[in-house]
């Protein structure tokens, strides 16, 4: 059993600790900064695991296909040349609920740069998708995974097959350059992902 003295000294660390944490979530610096600074794997308070892979360590490009809400099929070869956000989400799902403002919000500010946002719907039919999609005003296609789920097959070992939500920014030859797992309560996290990815060479 510790005694009073190693309890209180204990107490000391934990407020200390918690004083630095503290201190370097509300420092002047951004969250994107933050991101910048790192050593490409972190956690920023508030949103979720971020992932930022080297050019020279990405795996092979990911190959995938699926029918989007109006019953067309798109696939990867679709948008290959190009840099793609794909985001995994359910209707239901609160915290997807709340970031899709903002992921519409970068969809429309990357657009002119030629940044594709496609959705990976895992549990929902069309008429659900579409609903969601007036709700909140996006305007990026999903496709449906509920039926297959082989585009969750096709991420494998990129995102856990349940995992949502999680968006993944994906370079022009289709290999997976960055994650974050969880929410994007904090956009300029995923803005800087997307930005770096366009700053490669083609």
């Amino acid at each position: 059993m510790p005694s009073l003295h190693g309890t209180r000294r204990m107490a000391v660390a934990v407020t200390v600790a918690t004083a630095v944490a503290v201190s370097g979530c509300t420092a002047s610096d951004s969250l994107a900064d933050q991101y910048r600074s790192g050593t490409g794997q972190g956690y920023i308070s508030g949103d979720g695991a971020y992932t930022v892979i080297a050019e020279a360590d990405r795996g092979e490009p990911i190959e995938f296909s699926g029918v989007i809400e109006n019953g067309d099929t798109v696939s990867s070869d679709d948008y290959r040349g190009e840099v793609l956000v794909v985001n995994f989400w359910y209707a239901a799902c609160p915290p997807c609920r709340l970031e899709a403002p903002d992921l519409e919000a970068l969809a429309q500010q990357f657009e002119p740069d030629g940044v594709t946002f496609l959705g990976v719907n895992i549990y929902d039919q069309a008429p659900t998708a579409v609903s969601f999609a007036k709700e909140f005003g996006v305007t990026y296609q999903s496709i449906l995974d509920v039926n297959s789920g082989s585009v969750r097959l096709a991420f494998a070992g990129e995102v856990a097959p349940n995992a949502v939500p999680n968006t993944l920014v994906l370079d022009r030859q289709g290999r997976v350059a960055a994650r974050i797992s969880g929410l994007i309560s904090e956009p300029s996290v995923l803005r800087s992902m997307i930005s770096d990815a366009l700053a490669e060479a083609p």
